[in-house]
């Protein structure tokens, strides 16, 4: 599998080329069907392997960090951009808990980002997409790891 780029790299998976004998490795972890007939309903399992690519390869850590520059560049409080982020994702409203644990985690990372230059820039060089430089990198670092984490709920990711 050959990563494409440019305008090809943001297309969806069903125009990726599939080669009975090495498909997709992201796609097999999701359980996708293998092409050779017609699925009706895709076998559906949990794996730690899912985990780890819903957190660190590099296409979904991408989409965090421009999940996070879309909510950084609304105009509102962190509450309000927290609440924003979940609701993109979850298409709900966090409650007061979730809330909670949300804005613990930015806390917490800012504070950790704001220490380790180094780690900002590792973050935030992931992805062929340019950064957006209006932003200062600590704080984008920091919602860029919660957008992470709201993308990578069960609730998120399953249907049910």
């Amino acid at each position: 599998y050959v990563q494409s780029h440019g305008v090809d790299l943001y297309r969806r998976t069903m125009y990726t080329f599939w080669k009975r004998t090495s498909p997709p490795p992201t796609l097999s972890t999701f359980d996708a069907p293998d092409r050779e007939v017609c699925t009706v309903r895709r076998a559906r399992t949990n794996t730690p392997l899912q985990a780890l690519i819903l957190m660190n390869d590099p296409t979904y850590v991408e989409a965090a960090r421009k999940l996070a520059e879309r909510v950084l560049a609304q105009p509102g409080t962190t509450d309000e951009r927290l609440s924003k982020t979940f609701y993109l994702v979850v298409a709900r409203q966090p409650n007061e808990r979730e809330q909670g644990v949300l804005r613990r985690v930015f806390e917490t990372q800012l504070t950790a980002f704001r220490n380790d230059a180094d780690a900002i820039q590792k973050l935030l060089s992931v992805g062929e997409s340019p950064r957006d430089e209006r932003f200062e990198p600590a704080e984008l670092a920091a919602w860029a790891t919660v957008a992470s984490l709201v993308l990578n709920l069960d609730e998120t990711v399953t249907r049910n």
